[in-house]
């Protein structure tokens, strides 16, 4: 089982003979705010008649209360070392630039 994702560089360090990366996966994340997930579990968990009685009152309550936005995906991070052959073999990537990995179950 194999999957290939797009990682983003974020940070290099470089010791001479081996090169270090640090990646984070290349995903945007949409923040959700938490008043909004309050809203959509209670919805689901309610009877069509309940919720007409208790929504309008959650809304209320939510309304008062400060926004507090979350990320709704939390990014996968790895760093891996190389030598710098390798690292040179790949076309020297810089921070910022994004690299594909091949992830096999092993």
């Amino acid at each position: 089982m194999s999957a290939t994702n797009e990682f983003k560089i974020t940070q290099i360090v470089d010791n001479g003979q081996m090169i270090q990366l640090t990646l984070i996966e290349n995903i945007t994340t949409e923040p959700i705010s938490q008043q909004q997930m309050i809203m959509e579990n209670v919805a689901k968990n309610l009877d069509s008649e309940t919720k007409e009685q208790v929504m309008p009152l959650l809304e209320a309550i939510l309304q008062a209360q400060p926004k507090v936005n979350i990320k709704s995906y939390q990014q996968t991070q790895m760093t891996i070392a190389m030598p710098r052959s390798r690292y040179d073999s790949m076309g020297r990537p810089q921070v910022g630039n994004i690299i594909a990995t091949d992830l096999k179950k092993i």
